[in-house]
């Protein structure tokens, strides 16, 4: 499932370093974020789909391995990130 443009740029702008960053640790563990709250939602109606669910594991680790090192190299965007996406600090 593809993202929506508008919706990456409006993630993008709001956790972005500076205007022109894409690709910060920040900015994509909250394009991660989006992308699992829409595969749940997904998995919620679809639940024999075994494939996404395979997938939605994929990002949720992938995640879990962003919020490690930010929270290892720069705390306080650690905590700002957790706090602006609702997740829980596991650490």
């Amino acid at each position: 499932m593809a993202q929506d443009s508008a919706k990456k740029r409006e993630i993008t702008s709001t956790f972005a370093r500076n205007p022109k960053d894409t690709g910060s640790t920040e900015v994509q563990i909250a394009l991660l974020s989006d992308r699992i709250k829409t595969l749940t939602q997904h998995l919620k109606v679809n639940p024999k789909d075994h494939s996404s669910r395979l997938g939605l594991r994929k990002l949720v680790s992938q995640r879990k391995g962003l919020l490690t090192y930010l929270r290892r190299k720069n705390f306080k965007s650690y905590a700002n990130v957790i706090e602006k996406l609702g997740l829980k600090d596991r650490g």
